[in-house]
């Protein structure tokens, strides 16, 4: 008989071995106890979260960092967030000790949120709104995480009364419990030890008694504060007057009474922010507070004097029947007074309705609207109140203020908000609510910011005006082609609203500023770096080669290329802001720069969305911007994507000098260089056709003529920076970039998808 070599035994039997029981972590084994809480996983985001792996951090959903170099990664972060997947949340994820980011929100999760979350100490993050969870919020031990900032437990099963406990996360900054059931009265004493607060949003539950005044305790607190379809009761608290004037109030279908007070951020707020509170009365609202009426039963009297026998069959003293009779002729005086008043004020209401109904449906010709908007300006503020530092935001007289605030609130008439992205939610009530925030007013209205949803969305809303009431399916042809154009570099067109005297358009908001502000600084000072600078430069032109090749039909020209229409985000991305808005002001009957153009007639069919040419000649002042491309100067000129690249190479030119587009070094190095079809120009670079910015001057005269290091054109501010790395190749790439883009002959220049090829390849 023939015997089996031990070592294929051996082999033999590691092969049939069971793997190792003890081979997955214990942040695995944590997750593992999620997966058996799930009862139903339709679209198996956890079917391969298995044992027999070594750890989890390949399993979908989940995030694992090294936290120390002896140490084997650990999860930090879960996210299962919309995946329609059902069970409870169990008491085994606190084990995760560094979990920062537990993210379950909109599945069909229920049971009890567990008070062990607390032991996952590094937890900051806990997003579980849109979901089936019941029983009351453990705020004892949840706030004893230390670093929580953001609770998210909205739209679930909720209840019970709000824990003093919430006093204790004081690392909070969002807070987010609407959509629930809970009850009772909101106590006092948290909000001043939640300093660092930031959102706040109660509303959706069953909370009555008062507002708490403490809440306008929140100095950090921007977006909507929101404690709107509740229970409370009692008057609005003068104290939330202190909120900063970036906050939204939403105290809407409640209980509250009184007069509404008019002091610091209150005196801002729209109407929309107190509506279906009967007893609510005074400004913003259209309910006036009238005094107390007098007590329906008169005092008794202190004398009696000898009266008629009629009198005194009822009264045996005369004269208290006389001092009656007297008091009851008061009462019927004053009531019939106020029945007349109260009749004259329906009237009026009336009145107003019906004029403004026919005023929205009635085709308002040209010429009138002319002569009665001369003189008024385009970008006058939707509710006519001072904004931030008493700065006047509109120069629309006091009853005109009134007028177009009802016929906002009661929807706009013929009006008509339409969302271009189907994504996209806002309703009219948000437009009516952005006077409160006012952005600023420049030559294409006032902007305003508006926060949408549950307030992480914010939008930018800009007032173009209210001419052009014939032309609706214009402006609606105009604004849908602007949003059409989709690109992360160019600011997009979310929603527009046309009615007979109003023309709004909604875009993203960008917050960071622009690049005007970011490259010399509040202090004058340079604060972007080379890498910064490039990255800015490659989007732009990225974003304007979009706008010039995105639609093979229509050239689309932007017109307005310039450093304060390109907005950053906060990872300094650049978007091109401002597309189409000329075209838009232009159907609204305003020039650039907010004044009413005398005539407005119909453009040709050819005509360009976002050409810098409107339907009359612009003011000279918004033909003298540096950055337009001297042919954009000529009168009459059709606008052409070739303007846009001169634009784009003036703005490349400040990036790498820092120098607008009049600046020059000393007047020896200002005079005019000699081209192929140059002309002698003054220092302002505005002169005839073939004039150019002085900087375009000074950087070709020093590389054609003086021949300078670049080291003596780039910004001093980089060279103190990174002296010794700044990368001269590239310097010098960008410098000759930039020189194509500004040749005086249009022909000459790049196409803009040519330029941004070019910039994406240095570096």
């Amino acid at each position: 008989m023939r015997t089996i070599p031990i070592t294929v035994l051996l082999l033999l039997l590691v092969l049939s071995a069971p793997p190792a029981a003890v081979a997955l972590t214990a942040d695995g084994l944590a997750l593992l106890a999620f997966k058996s809480a799930v009862t139903d996983d339709p679209q198996s985001v956890l079917a391969r979260w298995s044992e027999t792996d070594a750890d989890p951090c390949r399993w979908r959903g989940v995030t694992c960092a090294n936290i120390s170099s002896q140490t084997e990664p650990r999860v930090v972060g879960v996210a299962v967030a919309g995946k329609n997947v059902s069970g409870y949340i169990p008491s085994e994820l606190g084990s995760l000790l560094f979990l920062r980011r537990l993210n379950l929100h909109d599945n069909r999760l229920t049971g009890a949120i567990p008070a062990a979350l607390s032991n996952a100490s590094s937890l900051h993050s806990l997003f579980l709104y849109n979901n089936a969870l019941s029983g009351n919020i453990p705020a004892a031990a949840l706030c004893d995480l230390p670093r929580l900032q953001n609770l998210d437990v909205s739209r679930n099963a909720l209840s019970g009364e709000l824990p003093l406990d919430l006093r204790n996360c004081r690392s909070l900054q969002r807070l987010v419990l609407s959509g629930n059931g809970f009850s009772g009265e909101v106590p006092a004493g948290i909000w001043p030890e939640l300093s660092g607060l930031e959102q706040l949003d109660l509303s959706s539950n069953e909370f009555n008694g008062s507002i708490p005044p403490d809440l306008g305790q929140l100095p950090r607190l921007s977006g909507t504060l929101n404690v709107s379809h509740n229970r409370f009761s009692g008057v609005v608290p003068p104290e939330l007057g202190r909120l900063p004037a970036t906050v939204t109030l939403d105290l809407r279908f409640n209980n509250l009474s009184g007069a509404i007070p008019q002091t610091g951020s209150l005196a801002t707020q729209g109407p929309t922010a107190f509506l279906h509170n009967p007893a609510l009365c005074g400004f913003p609202l259209q309910v006036a507070c009238r005094a107390v009426p007098p007590p329906t039963q008169s005092p008794p009297p202190l004398n009696a004097t000898p009266s008629s026998a009629t009198a005194s069959s009822v009264f045996p003293d005369g004269q208290q029947h006389r001092s009656i009779k007297t008091s009851l002729i008061a009462l019927i005086a004053v009531a019939d007074a106020a029945g007349v008043a109260l009749v004259g004020i329906i009237l009026v209401y009336v009145y107003w309705k019906v004029k403004d109904s026919r005023e929205g449906r009635r085709a308002i010709a040209q010429d009138d609207d002319d002569d009665r908007n001369r003189g008024r300006p385009c970008g006058c503020c939707i509710w006519g109140r001072r904004g931030r530092g008493g700065v006047e935001e509109s120069d629309c007289s006091s009853d005109e203020e009134e007028e177009e605030g009802r016929k906002y609130s009661s929807g706009g008439g013929d009006g008509e908000l339409v969302a271009i992205d189907r994504g996209f939610r806002m309703e009219l009530d948000e437009l009516l609510r952005s006077s409160a925030y006012v952005l600023g007013k420049g030559g294409k209205g006032i902007v305003y910011k508006v926060v949408v949803g549950n307030g992480s969305t914010p939008v930018a809303v800009r007032r173009l005006g209210g001419g052009g009431a014939e032309k609706r399916k214009e402006f609606r042809a105009e604004a849908r082609a602007m949003g059409r154009v989709r690109h992360p570099n160019v600011v997009r067109l979310r929603a527009y609203y046309w009615s007979p005297d109003e023309k709004l358009v909604v875009t993203d908001f960008v917050g960071n500023g622009n690049l005007a502000t970011a490259l010399r600084g509040r202090t004058g000072e340079a604060v972007l770096s080379w890498s910064a600078r490039l990255k800015i430069a490659k989007g732009v032109a990225r974003g304007l080669a979009y706008l010039h090749e995105c639609d093979p039909r229509r050239r689309f020209v932007h017109g307005e290329v310039k450093p304060s229409n390109i907005l950053l985000d906060a990872d300094f991305s650049p978007r091109v802001a401002d597309f189409g808005l000329v075209r838009l002001l232009a159907i609204a009957g305003c020039a650039p720069d907010g004044t009413l153009y005398p005539t407005a007639p119909p453009p040709s069919s050819g005509s360009l969305l976002g050409g810098a040419i409107p339907y009359t000649k612009p003011p000279a002042q918004a033909q003298a911007s540096g950055y337009r491309a001297p042919e954009a100067r000529v009168p009459g000129a059709r606008p052409a994507q070739k303007w846009d690249v001169f634009s784009f190479g003036v703005i490349l030119l400040e990036l790498l000098t820092r120098r607008g587009p009049a600046d020059y070094a000393s007047p020896s190095t200002s005079a005019s260089f000699s081209g192929p079809s140059a002309t002698t120009t003054d220092r302002s670079g505005s002169g005839e056709h073939g004039a150019v910015p002085e900087v375009v001057r000074w950087v070709r005269r020093g590389f054609e003529e003086d021949a300078r290091p670049v080291a003596e054109m780039v910004d001093p501010a980089l060279m103190r920076e990174a002296p010794a790395t700044l990368p001269k190749k590239e310097l010098v790439a960008a410098f000759h970039v930039a020189l194509a883009c500004t040749e005086l002959d249009p022909e000459q220049r790049p196409k803009m998808k040519t330029v941004a090829d070019s910039l994406d390849k240095i570096g």
